[in-house]
């Protein structure tokens, strides 16, 4: 006897409105490497975690037309993966933001490599910021929590039903203040240390007029912040933890309600 495998439509419109669902998180989730892989591997993981999450997969109804009822199912699937993935951007980016400012106020933005990532001229502390917080990002198991909220939110939420509504919009926007937020709190020791230079340097340039500090400065300035970051850094994965606790708290709530 030659066994034979049959899928029902039901099953696979769930498979195509979960990948939808998946691929909206998958492209906005700015991992190390996403962007410089190739496509295929994105493609394969979207694939993963669909497959991952067929315990959870909704049975739409079948009967009538479907077609324009599938297309608008999708949509909203892509959409609710898109909250999702924007608001855990903004987590990450939080780092990103804080290598920035340390990097132009102690001047490691006049030193720049070419992110392989992104392709773009980028200093090399918001390179080692994004594996930093790529790292973190696992380290913490932020990654378990995406996928229990798309599980989550396919008990919940029926499908295809989901709507971006002005509360989710509110609670995304919220978050996205948390960028500075998270920024701040890890650049702020370091700009503080970078304002007490700026004004000692100041100090004895106006007691010590003949002196050429300019270029004593820079390189003072360079040195003593990454001194000083090296000791900091230390506290950056709890303010990371917090800021995430927050970000999938929140989130949470968009799927429960």
């Amino acid at each position: 006897m030659h066994a034979e495998a049959t899928f029902n439509l039901s099953t696979v419109y769930g498979f195509l409105l979960v990948l939808a669902r998946v691929s909206g998180v998958i492209t906005f989730v700015p991992l190390p490497g996403f962007s410089a892989g190739p496509d295929s591997s994105r493609i394969v993981l979207a694939l993963a975690l669909t497959m991952a999450l067929s315990p959870v997969w909704p049975a739409p109804s079948v009967e009538g037309p479907v077609l324009m009822r599938l297309l608008g199912w999708m949509g909203a699937e892509a959409a609710f993966g898109l909250t999702v993935g924007v608001a855990v951007a903004f987590l990450l980016e939080g780092v990103q933001m804080a290598a920035q400012v340390i990097g132009l106020q102690a001047g490691y933005s006049y030193a720049s490599t070419v992110n392989p990532d992104t392709e773009a001229d980028t200093t090399t502390l918001q390179v080692m910021s994004q594996l930093f917080a790529g790292s973190l990002f696992f380290a913490f198991g932020f990654d378990r929590q995406v996928i229990r909220i798309m599980a989550k939110s396919l008990e919940s939420v029926p499908s295809g039903s989901y709507l971006l509504g002005a509360s989710a919009v509110e609670a995304v926007t919220r978050l996205g203040t948390g960028i500075f937020l998270t920024g701040l709190q890890m650049a702020i020791p370091v700009l503080a240390l970078m304002l007490l230079l700026d004004i000692a340097f100041g100090v004895l340039g106006r007691l010590h007029q003949q002196l050429q500090l300019l270029g004593l400065s820079f390189g003072v300035k360079m040195l003593v912040g990454m001194a000083f970051l090296s000791g900091v850094v230390r506290f950056f994965p709890a303010i990371f933890e917090r800021a995430g606790a927050v970000t999938f708290a929140v989130l949470l709530r968009l799927v429960t309600h």
